[in-house]
């Protein structure tokens, strides 16, 4: 199989990552719940990565770095956690659905206002709206780094400092591009940066997290044992475990660890003009064929690893089961859970098919998922 959909997740993984789970599981106990020698090994290890992860990102500090199973608890627990009642908070049509059914949720429940930061047919934004959107009661910026559709990065920077100018929140949906493009907390101001394990950080599924700036008072989504102050009837104040209610991965964080040093290791920059090769090698393949419409800003070099397209009067699903079926390739039909960004592109009813890249990928397979899609195009 050619497996192309590592936007969904990475189905190869380092073999460091596989043996560092493989040796947790067993070894490790419960981090935080006892002082024998599984119980400390798993502390260590679950500490260890938080400090790799604050150092990645420029959280700061390590204790501020929490766990969770992938982005979209992270995400309900930095929305749910930080947005009160009858306030306004700015979005955009870019969003997977862990942003928006947090953010719909809280409009329903909590009359929360919302507004969105248009996209356009290539799935762009114009900076300058979130500057407009901004009201006296707006409390909060959520957006996502890179669009899980088109491959399309929003500069962050840009929009951290408009939120700082405004005093606004700044939360930031990083599933795409962590662990693949830089992101530093501190100089793009962001409050809260959630993110996934299983993806460009290439670590096990059902590891993630949120990293919150010194100073952001985040409230717990859930709540239980946290191996510390057990005689206290309410949740822990102190980070991380105000945050960490409940028996941690601790096996699938020591993955997590590991991929992280794979990643520094062999350079950040160096995996992600990789994957930009191979991304751009299919782009030029594709571009200029006959029946096929692409989907996404191809004209900036900063991009996450991804191109989306249709071939007309065909259902991007009957084109993802010719792939697999014929040709063995994997991609991801449909509608992505990015519902918004499908109606700016004027793809509701017929979704797209995503083809997405990653350092494992070589150039035989890009050129073969191309010969793919000029045979299926071809035949219309």
């Amino acid at each position: 199989m050619i497996y192309l959909d590592n936007a969904a997740t990475t189905i190869w993984k380092p073999q460091q990552v596989i043996d560092a789970v493989a040796e947790a599981m067993q070894s490790m106990g419960n981090a935080s719940r006892g002082v024998h020698a599984g119980a400390l090994q798993a502390a260590r290890t679950v500490y260890d990565t938080r400090r790799k992860l604050a150092h990645l990102f420029h959280c700061g500090n390590p204790s501020n770095v929490v766990f969770c199973s992938n982005s979209t608890e992270a995400l309900n627990t930095a929305v749910n956690g930080t947005i009160g009642a009858k306030t306004h908070v700015i979005t955009t049509e870019l969003e997977h659905n862990s942003v928006l059914r947090p953010l719909y949720r809280l409009q329903r429940e909590q009359g929360v206002c919302l507004s969105f930061v248009k996209a356009d047919r290539k799935g762009r934004v114009d900076y300058g709206e979130f500057d407009k959107l901004a009201r006296e009661n707006t409390v909060a910026v959520v957006c996502t780094h890179g669009s899980n559709l088109t491959g399309n990065v929003l500069d962050i920077a840009r929009i951290g400092e408009i939120a700082r100018m405004h005093g606004l929140l700044f939360i930031v949906d990083a599933s795409q591009t962590a662990g693949v493009i830089p992101i530093d907390m501190e100089k793009m101001q962001i409050g809260i940066l959630c993110f996934t394990g299983h993806k460009s950080l290439m670590g096990p599924q059902g590891t993630g997290g949120l990293c919150v700036r010194e100073g952001v008072s985040v409230k717990p989504l859930k709540t239980g044992g946290t191996g510390v102050q057990s005689y206290r009837r309410f949740q822990p104040e102190e980070m991380p475990v105000r945050l960490e209610a409940g028996t941690l991965n601790s096996h699938g964080i020591a993955g997590l660890s590991a991929a992280v040093d794979y990643i520094e290791a062999i350079g950040m920059d160096v995996i992600w003009e990789r994957e930009q090769q191979l991304m751009q090698r299919f782009y030029q393949g594709v571009a200029g064929l006959e029946n096929v419409q692409i989907y996404g800003d191809f004209a900036t070099w900063k991009r996450a690893a991804i191109v989306a397209l249709n071939i007309e009067g065909i259902d991007s699903n009957e084109v993802a089961d010719e792939l697999i079926c014929t040709y063995g390739i994997a991609t991801r039909p449909g509608a992505h859970c990015a519902p918004l960004l499908h109606r700016a592109l004027g793809t509701e009813s017929q979704g797209a098919v995503r083809f997405s890249f990653s350092w494992h990928n070589t150039e035989a397979e890009v050129d073969e998922a191309v010969r793919a899609v000029q045979e299926i195009a071809g035949r219309i």
